[in-house]
Order: C-alpha cells, then structure tokens, then sequence
C-alpha cells in the first residue's frame, strides 16, 4: 500500500502542493485527475524520488519509502526517458538490469512484454523510427518489465489511438487484479471512469474529492432529468430548485421531491424521458474544482 501524507511544496513563490494526502491500496486502480499544473505530477515525482517534498511523507507498506523500495516500482513519467537510436528490445532489457534482472531474464521479459503491447515485429527498431504511440508501448513495457510491486504512470494513454488505449488498459488491469497498486493520471476522464475503482481529484495543489466514483457521486446533488414535447414556456421557472436548461425540449433539475417535478412536468406538456441523472467524472470534476 502506498500512503501520501500532508505533501507540501513550493516552487519559489508558487504553492504546487498544500497538504496532499492520498492511499492506493494493493489492487487499487487509482486515477489522478487535475488541470494542468494542478499538483498531479509533482506529487507522482515526489513519490519517485525525482523531487524532495519540503514537509509529508510517503510510506510503502506502512513505512516511510526508500530507494530500495522505489527500485521495485515501475515508473512511467510524462516526458518519455527512452533512448532514441537504441534498438527497443535491447533497451527495454537494459532498463530491466538497471532493476538488478539477470540479462537473460531481462531479455525475455522484453520479448514478451513487447508480444503483449504489439510491437514483437518492432523489437529490432530504433525507438526514434517508432510513432509517438508506439514509443508510449516501450515506455510502458520499460516500466512493467522487472515484474513492478507499484506502478506510477504520468499520463500513459497521452497520444494513443482507441486500439493503442485498449491494450494498455488491458495491461493495466491485469497488473490490478494480480494485486498490484496502480496509480495513473490523465485528462480522458471518460477512460478514469471506466478503469479506476478510486479516484483522486486535485485542484490547486490541494486534493479536492476521494473516492470510488460510486462515492463521488453521492457526494453531489441528485438531479431529475426531464424532456418534454411542446412544453409550456417557463414551465420550470415554477419550480422550488436549481434548473439547468439542456436543450430546447430537455432540462436536469436539482430536486429529490420527484413526485412534485413530475406533476409540474406532466402539466406542462407530453414528458417523454423522466429520471435520476447521474453525472459523470467529467462534470463531478469541473464542480469539486470550481
């Protein structure tokens, strides 16, 4: 299990973290969403050792990280750390001895991590003669090739096409379900919904909501909605809460008292779509950050 305790940093005058606190547990798919700048890689860095926190710690299995427990980590960072005119097999074995792999096994687990993300009629290719999505496989591959007890991947479905995206999700997942700790970031939060059984949204250096999305919704106000054909202009004006007007024919309406919107609804006009709507990831994030 991976724990994030109270981070904070600064960057001069700029407050990156103010008091950041997450937990991942084994198994865990956790996606980490922000806006840019929002404190997302900072935090992943700091976890890596790439940064010093000024104050917080981070513990793996309940004590406080070291570099001999950072080595079993597989780390997957934003810019990628490839090496352009080396071969793809032998640098993903090279990077598989630099975790202390035999060569030989470090060889074969190149040969079959590269089976597995489509690039085995790659491996005698220069990194720099790849696509920019098929350089994001190596990087994966690099970072799952020693068998990692953790993976921390900044922004890895960055560039993919939808192909691409669901082979690297597979993977993902399969590293989940075998128990490892997962922690990824990414602006497709569509992709976070779908993967990630906890997810972690962060706003200005601080984390901002927690949770399963299950659990993030419940956090946010049930809403009603509601089209209706040739409604009665302002129909909704009438109503005793929060309306947002989607369309023409169609509105989402902040209301646990059903009964009393669909009376005022039936009276209106033909109601042909009438239930609770539940907001996605996407709109769960723009109102925790706002």
């Amino acid at each position: 299990m991976l724990e994030v305790k109270d981070l904070h940093k600064r960057f001069g005058d700029k407050v990156a973290l103010d008091g950041v606190s997450l937990t991942v547990e084994p198994g865990d798919m956790f996606g980490f969403v922000g806006a840019n700048g929002a404190g997302k890689t900072t935090t992943m860095r700091i976890a890596m050792g790439v940064l010093e926190t000024d104050t917080g710690d981070v513990l793996w299995k309940g004590d406080k990280l070291t570099s001999s427990g950072r080595a079993g980590f597989g780390y997957m960072p934003e810019e990628r750390g490839l090496y352009p005119k080396m071969k793809i097999a032998a640098q993903i074995a090279y990077f598989g001895e630099l975790h202390g792999m035999r060569p030989t096994d470090a060889k074969r687990a190149a040969g079959e991590w590269l089976d597995r993300l489509g690039l085995a009629d790659r491996h005698n290719d220069f990194v720099q003669d790849l696509s920019l999505g098929n350089q994001q496989r190596v990087q994966l591959a690099v970072a799952l090739v020693h068998d990692p007890t953790m993976l921390v991947l900044d922004e890895p479905f960055s560039g993919l096409d939808p192909i691409a995206v669901d082979t690297m999700a597979s993977v993902l997942q399969d590293r989940s379900a075998a128990g490892v700790p997962v922690i990824f970031s990414s602006h497709q939060l569509e992709l976070v919904e779908r993967l990630c059984n906890t997810v972690g949204i962060i706003s200005d250096g601080k984390i901002v909501a927690a949770g399963s999305v299950k659990q993030l919704r419940a956090g946010t106000a049930r809403r009603l909605r509601v089209r209706i054909v040739d409604a009665t202009p302002g129909w909704e004006t009438n109503l005793q809460a929060p309306v947002t007007t989607v369309a023409d024919d169609e509105w989402l309406i902040e209301s646990d008292d059903d009964r009393t919107v669909l009376q005022a609804a039936t009276a209106a006009g033909r109601v042909v779509q009438f239930g609770f709507d539940e907001p996605s990831l996407a709109e769960i994030f723009r109102e925790a950050s706002a």
